[in-house]
């Protein structure tokens, strides 16, 4: 689809969070429209957590895309979505709304590893949907009780999977990564980039035209 301006295709993002947003403004591209999904995300029983980032990044695309679609200034757009989980072995940690929720997920990444899941979807003008999903592997330093109640004071922990964001105060207890950091922020921007470049999205082109889309 091409914009009224005539700058070329547009992307839709299916996400309402400003980190995820904040991340495709750094690697030069602005959404035309953001269309949030409104979903459930509890997980379904037994379910591992790299699958449940997996569905959940497929669901909201599909759900912001059928949004799109009955919009005649989005129909036809690209657009994307994504989910972020934090796991402990097969656990899947909440987003935390709550002190005690805060307070159970730094016990238990205090000194030990865990690992992060972003999965990636995208709906491609033509219906087409492209996925990734990306591992990180983190380490945090073992907390102290003065730490855990500092940052738990903070309230930072509040809407969090996991209860932290790795570039807020908890970039501090992060001992070791391997992986993609953006991608532990939100979204992968190395396999986002080419996700949308591979499906005729100008993503350099934009770097070079000075302009966003």
């Amino acid at each position: 689809m091409t914009q009224a301006n005539g700058q070329g295709p547009i992307l839709v993002l299916a996400s309402a969070s400003p980190r995820r947003l904040a991340l495709l403004q750094q690697i030069g591209i602005t959404p035309a429209h953001v269309l949030p999904a409104d979903l459930d995300e509890t997980p379904l029983p037994q379910e591992l957590p790299r699958d449940h980032a997996q569905r959940l990044a497929h669901e909201k695309a599909q759900a912001s895309s059928a949004l799109a679609r009955n919009d005649p200034q989005t129909a036809g757009a690209f657009v994307l979505a994504a989910d972020t989980v934090v796991a402990v072995g097969r656990r899947i940690l909440p987003k935390c709304e709550t002190l005690d929720q805060a307070r159970q997920c730094l016990v238990l990444l205090s000194g030990r590893a865990h690992r992060v899941y972003t999965g990636v979807t995208l709906v491609t003008p033509k219906g087409t949907l492209r996925h990734r999903l990306v591992e990180s592997r983190l380490s945090f330093k073992r907390l102290s009780d003065g730490e855990m109640a500092a940052y738990l004071a903070s309230g930072e922990w509040q809407g969090k999977a996991g209860g932290y964001a790795i570039q807020g105060l908890a970039g501090a207890f992060v001992v070791h990564l391997v992986g993609s950091y953006p991608s532990v922020v939100g979204l992968p921007l190395y396999e986002t980039a080419n996700l949308l470049a591979g499906e005729g999205f100008p993503v350099s082109a934009l770097w070079a035209a000075g302009v966003s889309s």
